[in-house]
């Protein structure tokens, strides 16, 4: 079962984990009271919907007024938004996400997964997050490495410093990480989560490491003692064949 941005952000908050503050809307004036309750004079809209891409696929928006907030929120509420990984029917954008701006310095790629081939929860960084990273993946794979976490041990302090050194990390950001992944593992496996992603995760002018984006994936077999997730879940992000087998408690394949 995946979760928007703005559900996966709340549970990164809930655990400590740096996010930009941010507010969700499902209307045009709605988007406009979030961004005037934010303040500042730089947001970001966000169409909310369960597939990646949306940047390129004009899901993201940077506003610097508040009628461009309102401009983008109803370019996007109300359609489909069709990326590189909702197929080509998209999908619907019933809620965007309103977010203040960050001072982005650099952008990494962060993420945590069942490596079937390790047979553990693997971590998978680069220093060449952000937009392209799919491209990164396939012309330069050698940018983008993994650290296993044993289960019986757990995240290890050494294992935090590999992550923060292959991450190119300075020495003042290193705690700020080491702090920020170990408490990404906690909640990876307190709210059964098959996947969790953070691209980008950024460092900012100021020197601090934020989460700018959030995707959870939660392993559906453990809803049944993951109520607060399980009502969570969007039907209308999903494949009608898949959301009639999870009615009936199946598996659709």
């Amino acid at each position: 079962m995946n979760l928007h941005e703005y559900q996966s952000k709340g549970l990164f908050a809930e655990y400590g984990i740096p996010v930009p503050r941010g507010i969700a809307a499902e209307t045009p004036d709605a988007a406009v009271k979030a961004a005037q309750t934010l303040g500042g004079e730089l947001w970001v809209v966000k169409a909310q919907v369960h597939a990646g891409g949306r940047g390129k696929a004009g899901g993201v928006k940077l506003a610097r007024t508040l009628d461009e907030v309102r401009e983008y929120a109803k370019a996007m509420l109300g359609t489909r938004l069709v990326t590189i990984q909702s197929g080509p029917d998209g999908l619907p954008v019933h809620i965007v996400y309103v977010e203040e701006g960050s001072e982005i310095d650099r952008e990494l790629y962060l993420s945590m997964l069942v490596d079937r081939e390790a047979s553990r929860v693997s971590f998978i960084a680069s220093a060449a997050g952000g937009m392209d990273i799919e491209k990164v993946a396939e012309e330069t794979p050698e940018k983008i490495f993994t650290v296993a976490i044993a289960p019986d041990a757990g995240l290890q302090d050494y294992q935090a410093r590999q992550l923060a050194f292959g991450l190119e990390l300075d020495k003042g950001q290193m705690r700020q990480f080491g702090d920020l992944v170990k408490k990404l593992y906690k909640l990876y496996l307190e709210c059964d989560a098959s996947l969790i992603e953070v691209n980008p995760l950024i460092t900012t002018k100021g020197g601090d490491v934020i989460a700018l984006d959030a995707k959870i994936n939660i392993d559906g077999s453990a809803l049944y003692r993951q109520h607060k997730l399980e009502a969570m879940r969007d039907p209308t992000q999903e494949d009608e064949n898949e959301r009639r087998a999870a009615e009936h408690d199946l598996n659709y394949v």
